[in-house]
């Protein structure tokens, strides 16, 4: 403020300068109060701001829209941590140490393999398995079965017992067995293959240099069958190249395909 003029007196207000009238009076002086209807007063300062304010939030408060019961007591997932796709396959797919669940053939859809009757398959794998044989055959390939369809029991014995006779975790056992209830043998659409001509092989990764091996990797899916664990298969299972399935028919299409979420494989050109 300048102190020009300033005389040591107060000064008083004139008549005519409305300083003497609070400042929201003035302001609305010259707008007459309607019937019916309270004046509006403006107020400045720090008080109308509060004032203001208060308004502000009533208003927010009656307008917003209300989250019903159900969503306030549903957490939100945004928020929710990633979970590993390979983790979510395997929740899904119900699998036990790289090994899926499969259900145990029923005994009236199972039919011989072996002349003395004790290897079993299922009808439609069976009837193909042994066409099989005897088209090797016929090539001087002798193809023999060293095991065939396994009771979830039988599978138990195998499992357990055998993992304790060798000092075997149950992981490490899971590499080269599946745990009972999770294995190919199940269904009644696998069986473990043989070089008749060189039995040192059975079960044994040599197996992939026998010609029994040679004339399935070059014939095998003409009857519908295929190498169950491949080198670096998606399972984890150690490479297999005795262990076969088949794959001819529906039933055992889904039994094998369905769960694994596997794209189409181009085929090499010859």
């Amino acid at each position: 403020m300048s102190n020009a003029g300033f005389s040591g007196k107060p000064q008083k207000p004139s008549p005519d300068s409305g300083e003497d009238i609070p400042a929201a009076l003035r302001d609305a002086s010259d707008v007459a109060p309607q019937k019916g209807k309270l004046p509006i007063l403006i107020l400045g300062g720090v008080g109308g701001f509060v004032l203001l304010a208060i308004l502000s939030g009533f208003i927010f408060f009656i307008t917003a829209p209300k989250k019903s019961a159900q969503e306030a007591s549903t957490p939100s997932t945004t928020a929710s941590p990633s979970i590993n796709s390979g983790d979510t396959q395997a929740k899904a797919n119900g699998s036990l140490l790289g090994h899926l669940p499969y259900p145990e053939a029923p005994e009236s859809e199972l039919a011989p393999v072996s002349n003395d009757g004790r290897f079993r398959m299922r009808k439609a794998a069976a009837q193909q398995f042994l066409a099989m044989q005897q088209a090797a055959r016929s090539a001087g390939v002798n193809l023999t079965v060293i095991s065939a369809f396994r009771s979830v029991k039988e599978q138990e014995q195998l499992f357990f017992a055998v993992g304790a006779q060798r000092n075997q975790t149950p992981a490490e056992r899971a590499a080269l067995s599946a745990p009972p209830g999770y294995s190919e043998h199940h269904t009644g659409y696998a069986l473990d293959i043989g070089d008749g001509n060189v039995p040192a092989t059975n079960l044994s990764a040599n197996f992939e240099k026998t010609k029994a091996y040679e004339w399935l990797s070059q014939n095998a899916a003409k009857f519908s069958f295929e190498l169950s664990f491949p080198i670096d298969n998606i399972q984890g299972v150690s490479y297999e190249p005795w262990h076969w399935r088949f794959v001819g028919d529906r039933q055992s299409l889904e039994t094998f395909y369905k769960a694994k979420n596997l794209k189409p494989v181009q085929a090499p050109k010859k």
